[in-house]
């Protein structure tokens, strides 16, 4: 019995400092992990905020780009039918659209949401207004009617989702 006092003796304290020194040890390697993955979000924060504004301001541009009144004055050319400018409108909204649906990558699924259904709106007035028109008439006639539709409601189709993207980017940065 005395040998194994002796033995805990030299045992006892000795795994006390090893397990004092592995906590202290696993403690720092914890901490160090925990300010790497602070410092890799940082700088990915860093990379990525900029990216982000970029997607908001490149959304707000594609609204404002496929509004009606600047749809109709960038497509519309001398000679044209209404049939043609019908086309050239849809053809030119879905162009812009392709050109920034990478851009939902960045914003939040609201936001996309918003931007989409814009543009819908904007082609379902489009759309309607080319149903209520001669095709084989000049062009100037259907732009006449979209204006009119679009006066004839409270908000353009790409108010509310340039509105909601402004707000939304003010709150985040």
């Amino acid at each position: 019995m005395p040998e194994i006092i002796e033995i805990l003796k030299y045992i006892l304290p000795s795994l006390i400092v090893f397990l004092t020194a592995y906590l202290l040890i696993n403690k720092f390697i914890n901490n160090d992990q925990h300010k790497r993955k602070l410092e890799i979000i940082l700088n990915n924060q860093k990379i990525i905020t900029p990216i982000k504004l970029q997607a908001y301001e490149r959304l707000i541009l594609f609204l404002e780009r496929i509004s009606t009144e600047s749809l109709i004055i960038r497509t519309q050319q001398t000679g044209m039918t209404s049939k043609q400018l019908h086309i050239s409108l849809l053809s030119t909204i879905r162009a812009e659209f392709e050109h920034n649906i990478s851009q939902q990558l960045y914003v939040t699924p609201q936001a996309w949401e918003l931007v989409k259904a814009s543009k819908e709106n904007t082609i379902k007035l489009i759309n309607y207004s080319a149903a209520n028109t001669n095709p084989k008439l000049p062009s100037l006639v259907l732009s006449r009617t979209i204006i009119e539709k679009v006066m004839e409601k409270t908000k353009a189709p790409s108010t509310e989702a340039i509105d909601f993207l402004k707000k939304e980017m003010s709150s985040l940065f």
